[in-house]
């Protein structure tokens, strides 16, 4: 079983960041990603939905192709989980992580992170029982809610002495700010001095 505990840390040290997107696969908008992010010799880690993953394994395929991490985030992105019953929970979890591993040819997902950041304690123990290190965040861009490009980017430079792992999204819907966001934010950081690498497991 792998650690319970919340990942933060980054595997590249103190001056270094996790890139996560979540709530794919997309058709439009996770090829867009993965194209700012190789751009930028950035890896990431994708929270994948089960069902979307199911429709979409040629995505889910190419994420991993192109040296990028799987992370299981429920079969229906139900951000009241941590209000449902355990067998409820543990089927959202279980079902998703058969889901993208189904999808992605045989890659098990390393993380799971709960809709909306609303783990429990049992959550996190069937997560780590499955060999998952459940994932939070540090750093929330909430480019869900479509701020605009400049505020997605003056969040994350606000907040980066918070810790290590970013959130964005490539699913849910018009994600174009993300993906201007992070064109500009990588290369700065990286200028700045900052490493990217992966959530500690």
């Amino acid at each position: 079983m792998v650690n319970m505990d919340m990942a933060h840390a980054s595997d590249r040290g103190a001056r270094a960041l996790n890139v996560t997107i979540d709530d794919g696969p997309d058709p439009v908008w996770t090829p867009r990603v993965l194209k700012v992010l190789r751009d930028n010799g950035v890896k990431a880690v994708f929270c994948m939905i089960g069902t979307s993953a199911a429709q979409h394994p040629e995505l889910v395929r190419q994420v991993v192709a192109e040296g990028h991490r799987l992370c299981d985030h429920s079969v229906h992105h139900d951000t009241a989980m941590d209000h449902k019953a355990t067998a409820y929970q543990h089927a959202e979890i279980v079902d998703a992580q058969r889901m993208i591993e189904q999808a992605s040819g045989g890659v098990k997902p390393m993380y799971y992170r709960v809709p909306g950041g609303a783990f429990t304690p049992y959550s996190r123990q069937i997560a780590a029982s499955l060999g998952m290190r459940p994932l939070g965040w540090n750093i929330d861009t909430d480019d869900y809610k479509l701020p605009g490009v400049q505020a997605i980017i003056n969040t994350v430079e606000r907040e980066l002495p918070n810790g290590s792992t970013v959130l964005f999204h490539d699913g849910g819907g018009d994600r174009s700010q993300t993906v201007a966001a992070l064109t500009d934010l990588l290369p700065r950081l990286k200028a700045q001095g900052y490493a990217f690498g992966f959530p500690l497991r």
